[in-house]
């Protein structure tokens, strides 16, 4: 059997709007569907507006931007996240200030981020690891005491809610990937949503070349193409009519991991789940009790030589070269050390679920 990481699933009208684009010709960054896109995700995520932009890391660098963020200023980041977080702060001219994760939720520890405010802190970037969200509230209390923007990198948490609300509806800004291998995907694409209509305005304006909304052709300021085409927002709003179907087989699929790993007492950690929060399982995870990372390769490459396809937790910002930073960040260097991402989506079969844990059963005896 031959189970792969992730795919995406594409089970409802995608075909028949992606079809209607071509017959119409309306096939580049203006159509219907870039507008139907963003009112229907607004609606979904509870916020007053949603942009559909061209990947997830333009939906960083979007808020970024009109924020007016540049050299000599901190954003505050996890050290544990996909490196797309770092860099779109370096895009603005800021400096990344790294912190560390929590040990059993694996997100971002609050009483790091509220060591590393200074005077030049001007935002504080949350991700919501693997679908799991941040318990927002200590944070955003930080930022008013501070007056600081909050940043919610909701790549991975698309339909995670925290206290009743949708993960990118708590923060000033919420940003979202469509990347293949998310829960719901325009093949590339993002969304940045916000309550803030100043913000949207200015994100908006940016995204377009700077074009002024009311004078064509004339721009205003340096501005970027950042735009989703009108295949890609088809494709998105097909998707986002499942989506809750799609959360629906991931939590299954979560459960089903679980169970399994308590039953066969597998020596491995899952991750944590806070209280007042709905997990998306974008990815299912677990930490081998063996912190090393040569023996999770092993483990990787052992997996894959039986036909499952897996892949390692990020690496920490703070190791990489372009964000180097000479400290030790505990937590996150011994979970990335130690974490692998098992095969999540949505079409994962009950004989494929099996097969996975039995896999990882055997490799680990």
């Amino acid at each position: 059997m031959k189970v792969p990481v992730a795919k995406p699933a594409l089970i409802g009208n995608e075909k028949q709007y992606v079809m209607e684009c071509l017959e119409t010709e309306w096939i580049s960054s203006n159509g219907k569907y870039i507008a139907k896109f963003e009112e229907a995700f607004s609606q979904y995520i509870g916020v007053k507006h949603a942009l559909t932009c061209s990947n997830g890391t333009v939906a960083l660098h979007l808020p970024l931007l009109a924020m007016g963020i540049g050299p000599g200023d901190e954003v505050i980041v996890p050290t544990l996240t996909y490196i797309a977080t770092a860099n779109a702060v370096k895009y603005v001219g800021a400096d990344a200030v790294f912190v560390d994760c929590e040990q059993d939720t694996w997100n971002i520890c609050v009483k790091d981020v509220e060591a590393k405010i200074t005077p030049k802190t001007k935002a504080i970037i949350v991700v919501h690891l693997y679908g799991h969200p941040v318990v927002m509230d200590p944070i955003m209390a930080l930022a008013k005491k501070h007056n600081i923007y909050v940043i919610e990198d909701c790549a991975e948490s698309l339909g995670a809610t925290y206290s009743g609300l949708q993960t990118g509806s708590v923060g000033h800004v919420g940003t979202f990937s469509f990347f293949g291998n998310k829960t719901i995907t325009t093949g590339e694409g993002g969304m940045v949503t916000t309550n803030d209509d100043g913000l949207a305005a200015r994100m908006r304006l940016l995204k377009g070349q700077g074009m002024d909304p009311n004078r064509r052709y004339w721009h205003t300021v340096v501005g970027y193409n950042y735009r989703m085409t009108n295949i890609q927002a088809a494709i998105g709003l097909a998707q986002l009519e499942n989506v809750e179907w799609h959360l629906t087989q991931r939590r299954r699929i979560a459960e089903k991991y679980s169970q399994e790993i308590e039953k066969r007492k597998l020596p491995v950690t899952i991750q944590k789940t806070s209280d007042n929060t709905t997990h998306s399982y974008w990815m299912f995870t677990v930490l081998l009790d063996k912190q090393d990372e040569k023996y999770r390769d092993l483990i990787i490459s052992k997996m894959a030589e039986l036909g499952v396809e897996t892949r390692p937790i990020f690496y920490p910002m703070h190791l990489m070269p372009p964000h180097f930073v000479s400290k030790t960040f505990k937590n996150a260097e011994e979970i990335a050390a130690a974490g692998i991402n098992l095969p999540t989506f949505s079409q994962l079969s009950d004989d494929q679920l099996d097969y996975v844990i039995s896999t990882l059963e055997k490799v680990l005896n």
